[in-house]
């Protein structure tokens, strides 16, 4: 039963009034649709209500789960002060999905309103993220670059995760629980922004947020690996370091962020490549060998949902790259179709997606339902003039396997799209980010798909 205020009921009311109007006269009502989900957006009814007037409206809408997550990015813009008068509220990670979120839905609708929040989005990210906290002693860029400068190269010392303590100091010991909350720079986090650079010029044809991602990949592949002590070993990598990048924060090394970093690199050269008019430099040629030679021997299985879907969005980007007669490793695609695999099957005999609400994290399983949307465009390609695919053998038979979990995505979302499974604590408290993952899951396009830079 969904329960509106009685502003909410007279605008349902007024509205399917006129759509019945125009239903009358064969208008279509797409744009008054979508105004009103804007309007439901800031409501914690908005899903339900919107699924409604779907329904009575005759699904006039040619994609629901388009219109919902513009209701979702529209909230999420002004709440977080990009498209109001709100202090800006940034997070690399979320902003990095809501710049493709906000790509994809400029070439769904053909309004480019959310091309330019998504470029408005990528400017307030490099002009928070990229400078020093308000409560930090030190201010300016954090690459140290003079003011003019640092507008050039706004990437060039990193970005800030935009957690809310500052970092930890080097004399202050290190507290596990405490670290969550304690800003500094992630490497995994930064990948997804190089991802969300690329996909702005892949969108614009403009090669400089390209060189911005390549700029990062420089400054971050130097800041957190590191050769081992023993010669002839394979370089290693920290998970978090200061935000000046001068010190290690975490020193042990995330799972996927070597194998992360080497896609992201092979994408970015990519696009340079495609662009007459892009500065080569840097050309990220010695990083790439080197993140090549780092996941030879990788071991990427996990059972973790989020894990999972980053897996299966990487196999899809390493699928979109070979098509686009980029050359990997051959045997890349299958193994980290295979890693997944290996992990879904163990994740759907868990359990976890049968627990109440407040036992789960929706932004991690979303992960997994976005993965599982690049599994669908995978199996589609490579369905396509089969005999004369890219896709080996191997690898359609693992994606084959793959598409029996497609049920799960449509589980995950319907139950995070539950007003009643939104107003628990443990989703309010990470609102942003879940509710952007939530808009990428259901218009999952614009982060997932690598147009060739036009």
């Amino acid at each position: 039963m969904v329960t509106l205020t009685p502003w909410g009921r007279w605008i349902i009311i007024d509205i399917t009034f006129s759509i019945n109007c125009y239903k009358r006269r064969q208008v279509r009502v797409h744009s008054c649709l979508t105004l009103v989900m804007i309007l439901l957006a800031s409501s914690p009814v908005h899903t339900h209500a919107i699924q409604a007037m779907q329904a009575e409206s005759g699904n006039m809408t040619p994609d629901s789960g388009i219109q919902e997550s513009i209701a979702l990015m529209t909230n999420f813009a002004e709440r977080t002060g990009l498209s109001s008068e709100l202090p800006p509220k940034r997070y690399l990670w979320t902003d990095a999905f809501a710049v493709g979120n906000f790509i994809g839905l400029a070439r769904a609708t053909g309004d480019d309103r959310y091309m330019q929040l998504a470029l408005r989005l990528i400017d307030q990210v490099h002009h928070t993220l990229g400078k020093h906290r308000p409560d930090d002693s030190r201010s300016g860029w954090i690459s140290g670059l003079a003011e003019h400068e640092g507008e050039l190269h706004p990437a060039r010392g990193g970005l800030r995760i935009g957690k809310p303590l500052p970092e930890r100091r080097p004399d202050q010991p290190f507290n596990e629980q405490l670290e969550w909350n304690r800003d500094g720079q992630y490497f995994h986090y930064l990948t997804k922004w190089m991802h969300a650079l690329d996909l702005a010029t892949r969108g614009t044809g403009q090669p400089r947020f390209n060189r911005w991602g390549r700029e990062l990949s420089e400054t971050a592949h130097k800041a957190f690996t590191y050769s081992p002590s023993a010669a002839g070993e394979t370089r290693r990598m920290y998970w978090k370091m200061s935000i000046d990048l001068s010190r290690a924060l975490a020193p042990s090394m995330g799972q996927h962020d070597p194998l992360d970093g080497y896609i992201t690199c092979v994408q970015l050269r990519s696009t340079a490549g495609q662009l007459a008019a892009s500065q080569n430099e840097p050309d990220l040629a010695k990083e790439t060998r080197q993140l090549a030679a780092m996941i030879e021997d990788g071991n990427w299985i996990t059972a973790d949902p989020l894990g999972i879907g980053g897996l299966l969005m990487d196999a899809y980007r390493v699928d979109q790259l070979t098509r686009q007669e980029i050359e990997l490793n051959k045997q890349l695609l299958t193994a980290l179709l295979s890693a997944a695999l290996t992990g879904l099957q163990s994740y759907a005999r868990s359990g976890d997606l049968q627990m109440p609400a407040a036992y789960r994290l929706a932004f991690r399983e979303l992960g997994l339902s976005i993965g599982l949307h690049a599994v669908e465009r995978m199996w589609k390609s490579a369905g396509e003039n089969a005999p004369h695919s890219s896709t080996d053998s191997d690898a359609r038979a693992v994606l084959q396997t793959l598409m029996q979990y497609l049920p799960l995505r449509g589980e995950i979302e319907s139950f995070w799209r539950d007003p009643a499974h939104q107003r628990t604590g443990v989703w309010s408290e990470h609102r942003d980010i879940n509710e952007v993952m939530l808009a990428t899951s259901l218009a999952p396009d614009g982060f997932l798909i690598l147009l060739p830079p036009r």
